[in-house]
């Protein structure tokens, strides 16, 4: 079966993918990816970028979870127990390959799929430094107000990245 973005292919695959995580740990979405293949999801990576962010999964020292608690992973965050969306280093650590300063601008490289949570994440953080974030499929745009600015933004992020 091929993935498709609504009706009941998108609902099958999203209870797949809880069911997956309710039963064994996942720390990689191409794991994910791998275990939903072998039960006849053939979903892209993209696809799965976007279910993930939809099921608002999040990424603790055991693999993915569902933010519920329901899940192989048992190291379940305050924020993940009060339902909350994942954090920028969370997607950070996902999704993210590199920083990379343009003028008064911040390149974030992602894998292919990653920019749009990466983005979402930046700004649910509501940085001062930060005008506006612009995602395409795995590029992220952070637009700051001034050069010295964007030095500090691409500093942090790239002190996420490393960690």
């Amino acid at each position: 079966m091929t993935a498709k973005g609504t009706g009941p292919v998108k609902t099958q695959r999203l209870n797949l993918i809880r069911e997956v995580l309710a039963g064994t740990p996942v720390t990689s979405q191409d794991e994910l990816r791998r275990k939903l293949r072998r039960r006849g999801i053939h979903v892209t990576q993209a696809t799965l970028s976007r279910d993930m962010h939809e099921l608002q999964l999040f990424k603790g020292p055991r693999g993915y979870a569902l933010p519920n608690g329901n899940g192989a992973s048992s190291a379940i965050s305050a924020k993940a127990e009060d339902d909350q969306p994942p954090l920028l280093d969370e997607m950070l650590d996902s999704f993210g390959l590199r920083i990379r300063q343009a003028m008064n601008q911040v390149v974030v490289g992602t894998v292919l799929g990653g920019a749009q949570p990466v983005a979402a994440a930046l700004d649910r953080e509501e940085w001062p430094e930060i005008a506006g974030t612009i995602a395409g499929d795995d590029t992220v745009l952070v637009i700051c107000s001034d050069i010295r600015r964007a030095g500090e933004v691409a500093a942090r992020l790239r002190t996420m990245l490393e960690a």
